[in-house]
């Protein structure tokens, strides 16, 4: 038989390992990769698109991977678009949103005092992807975030937690493992279902006052499961499922935020709802 310790290192082990899989993870160099038109300090909001637009990776992405086709596109229709690294764990390059979600929220907070003060923007925009679009929450509701953000836009983010596919449900079993997972990897262990950061984070509602949210959402969703915990209740909330704008749209996961550009044509429609055109299957020839 084997001994508990070693048991509960390969129950934590074995979710750290599905979790790489399942959540955004690539190999560029995000610090010595160009950002293609994006994080342009001497950019200057337009009438048209008077908000700069901070992108917030998700679990295992960086500033730059989890961007590489979204922050283009949004250049291209005339935003000022930034995005930041967060979460990062001492000796682990590239892969960040790894570290405590209330530090990381407390990161993005500084990060827009940036994008605001170079751009002399009033608020922001914010788009996140998967923990990316949960994590903003924190600093809208407990750092005084309201006040320079419009709107929040997730890409299938993780409101409420995610069981991981079930895999979570297994960690009971294993002492200890709940433990050693919040000391390796935080940010895991506060995305799951009924941790203590995400009963705090929704408790007395899950929205703020000021803020527009939007929620994309895919029924093909492998990693924020199940996919409807994505999705948010209260007054300014739209929660759009993917295949509601185009039935044969099979992205998961990843592709929704990577590549997706009918998920790229909605996020452009929730930053600008008045000049917004319907997102259909078409979209993604747009």
């Amino acid at each position: 038989m084997l001994p508990w310790s070693r048991i509960r290192r390969s129950a934590a082990a074995l979710l750290l390992a599905a979790a790489a899989v399942l959540v955004p993870a690539t190999t560029a160099h995000a610090a010595d990769a160009p950002s293609r038109g994006w994080n342009d300090y001497g950019c200057k909001p337009s009438a048209a698109h008077p908000r700069p637009v901070v992108l917030v990776h998700g679990t295992f992405g960086n500033s730059v991977d989890n961007w590489l086709g979204l922050a283009p596109y949004l250049v291209e229709r005339g935003y000022c678009v930034f995005s930041l690294d967060y979460g990062r764990l001492p000796g682990v390059p590239f892969f960040h949103g790894l570290g405590p979600i209330e530090k990381s929220a407390q990161e993005l907070d500084a990060f827009v005092d940036k994008v605001l003060g170079a751009t002399g923007a009033a608020e922001v925009d914010l788009v996140g992807h998967s923990q990316g679009g949960m994590m903003p929450r924190h600093y809208l509701k407990f750092l005084g975030g309201a006040a320079e953000v419009n709107a929040l836009v997730g890409i299938a983010p993780d409101n409420h937690g995610t069981t991981l596919a079930g895999l979570t449900r297994l960690l009971p079993y294993f002492p200890g493992a709940e433990d050693l997972l919040s000391t390796a990897t935080p940010a895991l262990a506060d995305q799951i279902a009924g941790s203590a950061f995400l009963t705090r984070l929704n408790a007395g509602g899950d929205t703020v006052p000021g803020v527009r949210y939007t929620v994309l959402a895919t029924k093909y969703e492998q990693v924020v499961t199940p996919y409807r915990s994505g999705f948010l209740d209260g007054p300014n909330v739209r929660n759009v499922l993917l295949q509601d704008l185009c039935p044969v749209d099979f992205s998961e996961h990843l592709a929704i935020g990577l590549f997706d550009r009918i998920a790229f044509h909605a996020v452009a429609g929730a930053l600008d709802p008045a000049n917004a055109r319907p997102t259909t299957c078409a979209a993604a020839f747009g």
